[in-house]
This record gives C-alpha cells, sequence and structure tokens, in this order.
C-alpha cells in the first residue's frame, strides 16, 4: 500500500503514546503517504503527542477537549484554515472510569454511564458533524475504533461494551446520512492490544493471554495490521467500503469455544 494515500490530510485523534492504537494507524498512513494533523488534550497529552507528531513531520496540533463545543468548534475551525479540505478523520477516542472496569456490570453508576457514552459514542458524531463541511464537496473517510465487547460479554468490559454497541450503530447511521456525500464511515475491531486504555480493564493480561492462544491464527492483533487495515478504508482501495466493523482479530471472532488443546 505504499503511497496508496499519497496527497491526501487527515485528523488523528487519541494518541496517547507509542502503543496507541491511533499511533499505529498515523504510522501506516504516514507511511502511505498522507499528511497528518493530530489532536490531544490537555498540556500533559500534549507533551506525549508532540515529539509523536514531528517524528512524522507534522507541526499542526489541536488541543480539543471533546465533551466541550466550543473546544470542538475552535479545533476545527484552525483545522480549516490550515486545510481548507481533508480527506480522513481518525477517531480513537473512549472512557470509563477505571474502577467500573471490573466487577459487575450490573454496579455501573449513572454518571460513568453518562460519562462514558458522551466521550466515547456522542464524541465521534460531535467530530463528524465538523468534519463533514471539509470533505463534502469531494468525499472522505471517517474511522472509529471499537471492541467485540459491543456484541458479546467480556467480563470487565462493562459499560464499554454498551458504548461499542453504541458507536457501532451510530457508524452505520452516519455512513448512511454521509454516503450520498461520498463520505465512507467504518469502524476498525481488534482483538485485545496492550494499549494504555486497554491495561484499565479488569483482568486484561488474562484475556490477552487467551485470545492469543485460542485465535485461529493464534496471535493478537498488531499495531501494524490496525494501521494496514485503516490504509486500506481511508484510501482509493477502500472506495466501496463504507458501514462496516471490520475485524481484526486474528480471527477471535469466528469461534464459538477455545481451541481442543485449551479446554
Amino acid at each position: 500500500m505504499s503511497n496508496s494515500m499519497q496527497g491526501m490530510r487527515g485528523l488523528i485523534m487519541g494518541v496517547a503514546n507509542e502503543r496507541s492504537i491511533a499511533w499505529g494507524i498515523a504510522k501506516a498512513m504516514h507511511e502511505a503517504g498522507a499528511e497528518l494533523a493530530f489532536s490531544y488534550q490537555g498540556d500533559n497529552f500534549g507533551k506525549r503527542v508532540e515529539p509523536l507528531a514531528a517524528s512524522l513531520g507534522s507541526d499542526l496540533l489541536l488541543d480539543v477537549d471533546v465533551t466541550d463545543d466550543a473546544s470542538l468548534d475552535a479545533a476545527f475551525k484552525d483545522l480549516g484554515g490550515r486545510w481548507p479540505t481533508i480527506d480522513f478523520v481518525v477517531h480513537a477516542v473512549a472512557y470509563s472510569d477505571k474502577s467500573e472496569l471490573s466487577g459487575r456490570f450490573l454496579n455501573t453508576s449513572r454518571t460513568n454511564f453518562k460519562h462514558s457514552m458522551d466521550i466515547s459514542v456522542y464524541s465521534f458524531i460531535e467530530v463528524a458533524r465538523r468534519a463533514y463541511p471539509l470533505m463534502k464537496d469531494k468525499g472522505g473517510t471517517m474511522l472509529t475504533m471499537t471492541y467485540q465487547g459491543s456484541n458479546r460479554v467480556v467480563p470487565n468490559y462493562n459499560v464499554m461494551g454498551v458504548a461499542k454497541a453504541a458507536l457501532e450503530a451510530a457508524t452505520r447511521y452516519l455512513a448512511n446520512d454521509l454516503g450520498p456525500d461520498g463520505i465512507r464511515v467504518n469502524a476498525i475491531s481488534p482483538g485485545p492490544m496492550k494499549t494504555l486504555a486497554g491495561a484499565a480493564i479488569g483482568g486484561a493480561r488474562r484475556t490477552f493471554r487467551h485470545t492469543e492462544e485460542n485465535t485461529p491464527l493464534r496471535a493478537n492483533a498488531t499495531l501494524e495490521a490496525v494501521g494496514g487495515t485503516a490504509v486500506y478504508l481511508a484510501s482509493p482501495a477502500g472506495a466501496c467500503t463504507t458501514g462496516e466493523i471490520i475485524r481484526v482479530d486474528g480471527g477471535f471472532h469466528v469461534l464459538g469455544m477455545p481451541q481442543p488443546e485449551n479446554l
């Protein structure tokens, strides 16, 4: 897929460090020829993102609070001032209180439920609404990140499973809304990965090990594999793919039970 995104520009949201899924996507898109802008929230994350962005030749960084309309408006105004049009947005933003990512889903609090849905789901809609004017004249791609806990029960994933189910539904509705303007909307669903966000979930190490031992490929997703999938979806190769949940999980989603040696 070398140079398959040559001449394309877009925004990457959600890089926390070099292990982030968003960072794997950013590297792959850069290698495919894309020019990138990055968002972050607050000075602490900004200090982490700035050198990573610079390593890919980017000096366009936007401080964004996805729960604040004025912050989103300002960020996309700055982005549009630099680039009158963009070709893609990668939304890799999610949140839940760590204390509610263990134990029983039954104990989810109202406050954390609303906050998790706002950041993990509604923010994608808000981002899409603001990215749309920068894409509508020539089309583009919007990508978000999900996980199989959206449609299967994963211990400790709890409220995030419900949030990801809503995010996947939002992906389909946005795909239908924006399709007439040539804008594709898809979600990528990796298996468990060793990221900052993944580490917050109770039993993360055992979950990672279990999936690695049982996937048909006997391997979990890598940043390179997820990045390559994002390049496909955002490049001309993905021109007729929209409204999809693309799984990059070593085939784990096809299993009905563990492999015989692990029963």
